[in-house]
């Protein structure tokens, strides 16, 4: 079955649900998502988007025989809809509560913040698999990883536990079991969705340019400038002031 997605109030969820094939994505379902994405980038009251899978796995990747199979350019298609994910408007969340294998690995880096349970594994088998990875995988693993993490998953296909996956920065929280799972993707949704729009979606997109080396600074300081003059950095002083939860309307 294709990638669903679902809107809640300021938080999206994009499920991956094919759990009888450990959640392999398929060429079908690249467009699929891309589309979801467009859906929540042109839905300005959803800031959070949360990507899990049902079953087992939370994702083996992309089908290496379609790979083998592809020309040049829909080969890159994988690439795409991965970069999609990591421009995507709104504040991602991949939530990992089982094996993540080959590409799936470059879909959850390409999410802000990766939340998992001990018992996920990783690995990156391109090496092993006679697969060169694509530019922009590469260059999240970097930025994300740092250079000599990279080349020991890559090139070694060396497989990581759950400890060990937020010990090298592939995860940003690790939690015991499923149940702590959805209690710490619940904590942290609703923490991001409380949070300004404008500056919380500003800085989201800017730090991702900072750390691909692409960051415009006339564009930086137009979105602080932005915020300065918003009603919401007013509201957010108000409400520090009275000691009470603030509530932005994004302007």
């Amino acid at each position: 079955m294709l990638p669903t997605l679902q809107i809640d109030g300021h938080v999206a969820y994009l499920t991956l649900r094919r759990p009888q094939a450990a959640n392999k994505l398929t060429p079908e379902d690249l467009p699929a998502i891309v589309g979801h994405l467009e859906t929540v980038n042109g839905s300005p009251g959803v800031l959070v988007l949360v990507v899990r899978s049902e079953g087992k796995y939370f994702c083996s990747g992309y089908d290496i025989s379609e790979v083998a199979t592809s020309s040049q350019t829909e080969g890159r298609s994988f690439g795409e809809m991965v970069d999609a994910l990591e421009n995507c408007r709104a504040v991602t969340i991949a939530a990992v509560h089982g094996g993540v294998f080959g590409g799936a690995t470059d879909l959850v880096l390409a999410c802000d913040f990766r939340v998992g349970v001990r018992a996920a594994e990783m690995f990156m088998p391109a090496a092993r698999l006679g697969l060169h990875y694509y530019q922009s995988g590469m260059e999240r693993y970097v930025s994300r990883l740092g250079l000599d993490t990279a080349k020991r998953l890559f090139l070694t296909a060396e497989k990581l536990d759950g400890s060990a996956m937020r010990d090298c920065g592939f995860l940003t929280h690790l939690v015991d079991d499923a149940a702590a799972l959805d209690a710490e993707v619940l904590r942290l949704r609703t923490t991001l969705a409380g949070m300004a729009p404008l500056a919380l979606l500003g800085m989201k997109k800017h730090l991702n340019q900072i750390a691909r080396g692409t960051a415009d600074a006339a564009s930086i300081q137009h979105e602080v400038q932005r915020t300065v003059a918003s009603e919401d950095l007013a509201e957010g002083g108000r409400a520090w002031r009275e000691k009470r939860p603030p509530v932005f309307k994004g302007r």
